[in-house]
């Protein structure tokens, strides 16, 4: 045999190691997932909030209006894109899905987009797929940095709606998703939509209180609509490292079993190797045995 014990030693040495790093990268992947899940499961009753108090100022102020069936609404000047996207490897298509999903989106709206990055490798995705890319975020490594994130978001998408109040902000990042790890979504966050306003208009208010609404009806509403995007924009991200580590341990959990079977293999040819060598001594010593018998006699 081309390999010898000692050989077959160190590879499996090796193999060992490896796996050690593999188990441990699973283990704070499956933690990670856990804190942006809880993350966003806590978001979902403030989110619950700001969605009754817009609909209680929207009722006030008469400005959700039933939209009429039909009604296509103008074409929009620019289009800001925020595609979430990872700084990591290890997470197999999980770059390639969320670009290929934005540039096929983008594609069918009617003006040119501008794309803001969440990742290196979603930034060079996109940008060898020809996009106007405006300029890169970095991903966050834990929840408490997605607020910052989300500030400098809506620090820029500010600016240009005060460009132009036409634009349009839209997201797109992947979703955890039972049986296929994640899934690509889209969400059109600016200008709200019509249908949208609607039903959070109808929606009634959960307790037998009025709600008042203080500070002046426009100034509060501006300040919802704020608290809105905030919150949409912070689930975005969340959802998309909970994938993002999803996907990693995926692929952990496929290169643990990997591991498993080369491991199984290279012990099964040591032992094999090991036991050939142990029956090729004994035959010398029965052989050096019988020889000296013989010439005894």
């Amino acid at each position: 045999m081309s390999d010898t014990t000692a050989s077959l030693r160190r590879k499996i040495d090796s193999a060992g190691e490896l796996q050690s790093v593999v188990r441990t990268m699973k283990a704070m992947a499956a933690s990670s997932i856990g804190q942006y899940e809880k993350s966003v499961r806590a978001l979902a009753d403030y989110a619950c909030t700001v969605e009754l108090g817009l609909g209680a100022c929207l009722r006030k102020n008469g400005t959700a209006s039933l939209p009429v069936q039909g009604k296509r609404p103008p074409s929009p000047k620019t289009i800001t894109a925020v595609v979430f996207g990872s700084d990591q490897g290890l997470v197999g298509q999980f770059n390639d899905v969320a670009a290929d999903y934005a540039v096929e989106t983008l594609a069918a709206l009617p003006a040119q987009a501008e794309v803001w990055a969440v990742g290196e490798r979603v930034h060079a995705r996109l940008e060898d797929a020809g996009l106007q890319l405006r300029g890169l975020f970095n991903v966050p490594n834990s929840v408490k940095a997605i607020t910052p994130l989300v500030g400098k978001i809506l620090l820029e998408s500010g600016t240009r709606s005060s460009e132009d109040e036409g634009a349009e902000l839209h997201i797109f990042h992947n979703r955890p998703h039972a049986g296929a790890v994640y899934t690509p979504v889209s969400q059109r966050l600016l200008p709200l939509d019509e249908e949208w306003q609607y039903s959070l208009a109808q929606r009634p208010w959960p307790t037998g209180y009025l709600p008042e609404i203080m500070g002046g009806d426009i100034a509060t509403l501006r300040v919802l609509i704020g608290e809105y995007l905030f919150v949409s924009l912070f689930r975005a991200c969340a959802e998309s490292l909970a994938s993002e580590n999803a996907s990693r341990l995926a692929a952990m959990q496929r290169a643990d079993k990997n591991i498993n079977e080369l491991l199984a293999e290279l012990k099964g040819t040591f032992h094999r190797l090991r036991q050939s060598g142990i029956d090729e001594e004994l035959f010398d010593v029965v052989f050096g045995f019988e020889a000296l018998r013989a010439e005894k006699k």
